[in-house]
């Protein structure tokens, strides 16, 4: 990746042995990586430059992650969000995503599993730009994002918020594979079973929907997700 071109991450990272070691890592993986070692300094360098991800620490000085990060979004409120923290509480994690976390890594973790969930999160951040679609021809239906309505002959069917923003998920990556992992957290904000079984309720419903076109499927890929197979062309 050239220079220009290189993801620009905000790390904010208390300890100190961590937060440098991180950087370092990061910047040979090929990700311009600036340090904040709390809260408020985080927000000044927020503010004073321009990131593409940023990576906070829970238990900050000065400052705490779940702070920061509303403060963060307030200005941005799509800039991606990774937590760093040592807590494995069910109501921090919760906490996490409902101020609008994308990630979540608990301590200790390797640096490799770290990189992997950036990227993982960067491209479902390009999936979501990619999907600034409002309208998708599905064979012999159309399916309006706004309007959350799948049409065909004349005869149009209202869809739930949750199918029609799997559907548009699914038409996003049309012809090629769903990872099961990228949909649950993009919509439902957490891969836990009981997720993972809604989401295959929703995946039936939408099969029904689209049953009339024989050209048209969603099928199962065995250990990785859903594929939308739809004519060539559409």
């Amino acid at each position: 990746m050239d220079e220009k071109n290189r993801i620009r991450i905000l790390l904010c990272e208390d300890e100190e042995n961590l937060g440098p070691l991180l950087r370092e890592y990061l910047q040979a993986k090929g990700f311009d990586t600036e340090l904040a070692v709390d809260g408020e300094e985080g927000y000044k360098t927020f503010m004073a430059e321009k990131f593409d991800l940023c990576i906070l620490d829970v238990m900050m000085p000065k400052k705490d992650g779940f702070t920061l990060a509303k403060e963060i979004r307030s200005v941005n409120e799509f800039i991606p969000i990774i937590f760093l923290t040592a807590k494995t509480l069910k109501e921090d994690i919760q906490t996490g995503f409902k101020i609008g976390a994308d990630d979540y890594v608990t301590k200790p973790f390797s640096m490799e599993e770290l990189r992997l969930r950036i990227e993982a999160v960067m491209r479902r951040v390009s999936n979501k730009q990619n999907r600034a679609l409002s309208f998708y021809k599905i064979g012999s239906y159309e399916f309006d994002t706004k309007k959350q309505t799948l049409s065909r002959g004349g005869k149009i069917q209202d869809l739930t918020t949750k199918e029609s923003e799997l559907l548009n998920l699914l038409c996003a990556h049309a012809n090629d594979v769903l990872l099961r992992d990228d949909a649950l957290k993009a919509i439902w904000l957490d891969n836990n079973y009981f997720n993972a079984r809604s989401m295959d309720v929703y995946i039936t419903r939408l099969r029904k929907h689209l049953q009339e076109d024989e050209n048209v499927r969603i099928i199962n890929v065995h250990g990785k997700g859903y594929r939308l197979i739809m004519p060539d062309g559409e």
